[in-house]
């Protein structure tokens, strides 16, 4: 990969119905000329989309030139059924699986882990590597996990999950660039090497957003807050601050020689194009001032 090559990647989630399938299938096929790296489909707190899930990566997989990552947690499940979920994605030519600890169902209290299941996502890890040569990537989290009592805690857990396989780290959202920036050197001083990829989020709908970063410790910064503000009541004006505010935080990331990106599209695919149409140009305006000796 060239310095200034930009690589992306897409998480989409599996649809509940025909109509929602048709969405992710036009979304899919709109964002395959982005050339992502891979796609990832999610899994639902407490394994509550498992065979959506596992229809959406195998047509991923079976109908498309795509590389499909299958989001694969611990919740809900003996250590044998998991790796069986893991075999059937191998036989269904499935190579890379996103190593979840996951989430209980709404409601139902803090992780417990299955009697007979992974303990966390190091122990997931570690499984899926002595079962087949898979890719793994896995979670990290630059403003610390909800259930995580300290930042060194957190930074244990996820050196844990490098050290047990994991080829490569997907951030939870953020919106401040030095939320990253600072996780990222964080992570290089504890000695956790490999690559640390940006999870990035636009912000379509901010009820949605609010409810999101709540949920996962994700601070809203005040000025964004304030832009924020009523938008919901103003869809036509949603688009519009949702691409500024990302391509904002897309182009600080590369400033600072970040060129691997991962982006949450929530199964739509133009705000996904345009924030890769944007890192396209900051790619060529790069490469043609360095051809040009500026």
């Amino acid at each position: 990969m060239r310095d200034n090559e930009v690589q992306v990647s897409f998480e989409f989630f599996p649809p509940k119905t025909e109509k929602m399938e048709a969405d992710l299938w036009q979304a899919v096929t709109a964002l395959a000329p982005c050339a992502p790296r891979f796609v990832s489909v999610t899994y639902g707190a407490g394994g509550t989309t498992r065979e959506r899930t596992h229809k959406a990566v195998a047509r991923i997989a079976n109908e498309t030139a795509l590389n499909a990552a299958a989001h694969l947690t611990c919740v809900g499940a003996s250590q044998t059924e998991v790796l069986k979920i893991a075999e059937a994605y191998w036989a269904a030519g499935v190579r890379h699986i996103v190593a979840l600890r996951g989430d209980p169902p709404d409601g139902s209290g803090k992780f417990q882990p299955h009697p007979d299941g992974f303990e966390n996502a190091a122990a997931l890890t570690r499984a899926l590597k002595r079962l087949a040569p898979f890719e793994v990537s896995v979670a990290g989290y630059p403003e610390r996990h909800p259930d995580s009592p300290s930042d060194q805690a957190d930074l244990d857990n996820l050196k844990a999950k490098i050290d047990a396989g994991a080829d490569r780290v997907l951030t939870q959202f953020f919106f401040a660039p030095e939320a990253f920036l600072r996780f990222r050197d964080r992570a290089a001083a504890a000695g956790i090497g490999g690559e640390i990829v940006p999870g990035i989020l636009p912000v379509v709908n901010a009820g949605q957003v609010r409810k999101f970063a709540t949920a996962c410790g994700a601070a809203i910064p005040p000025e964004l807050d304030r832009m924020l503000e009523g938008l919901d009541e103003r869809p036509e004006m949603r688009p519009l601050v949702a691409a500024m505010v990302a391509g904002t935080l897309c182009q600080r990331l590369y400033a600072e020689g970040v060129r691997q990106f991962h982006f949450y599209t929530l199964n739509r695919a133009p705000m996904t194009q345009a924030l890769c149409h944007l890192l396209s140009c900051q790619q060529k305006d790069i490469s043609s001032a360095a051809l040009s000796g500026r």
